[in-house]
């Protein structure tokens, strides 16, 4: 194998650096869109932080731009991993939180099924849910379907139940 191929085999093109840089500038400007409650479960550096609280201060292009690209700097030292996993579970675009969507609305319409295993099994993933509240939403589901009305208890359940994964998750 000729020696030259060995030289650069460990370095990155001057593109690769350049895309991964925008990718972090990208994920900084998502990280913009957050509210401060959901910014605070995330591991950021207090520099991070002040630079995205600064962020909708600047109104002019150039300066949104040029503030994009110091928070870009900022996600250079943090936990991508972790901010990239807790971004996917509230973009509805992703495959992960289609997933976690589709869960809930098959435990929704296990809890309509009935039964009351459905229902232990259910609180046991879930403990801090409230029987007699789901017990009681569960029965009232059950009469509007009997009678043909619109599924308003049935969406109260997965309300109810998104709130729970959402607190459980630490998202709320």
């Amino acid at each position: 194998m000729p020696e030259y191929l060995d030289d650069f085999s460990g370095e990155k093109s001057k593109s690769q650096v350049k895309r991964e840089l925008h990718a972090l500038q990208d994920l900084g400007q998502r990280l913009t869109t957050l509210k401060p409650d959901l910014l605070n479960k995330l591991p950021l550096t207090d520099a991070l932080r002040r630079a995205l609280a600064e962020a909708p201060k600047h109104t002019a292009n150039v300066a949104k731009k040029r503030h994009i690209q110091f928070i870009g700097k900022l996600m250079r030292e943090q936990d991508i991993d972790a901010i990239t996993h807790l971004l996917d579970q509230l973009d509805a675009s992703t495959r992960q939180y289609n997933e976690r969507f589709h869960n809930l609305e098959r435990w929704r319409d296990r809890l309509l099924g009935g039964s009351d295993e459905t229902l232990e099994a259910f609180v046991g993933d879930y403990p801090q849910a409230d029987r007699q509240h789901l017990r009681q939403l569960i029965r009232q589901a059950q009469h509007e379907a009997a009678q043909n009305k619109a599924p308003a208890a049935a969406r109260k359940i997965f309300k109810y139940i998104r709130e729970l994964d959402e607190s459980q998750r630490g998202l709320r």
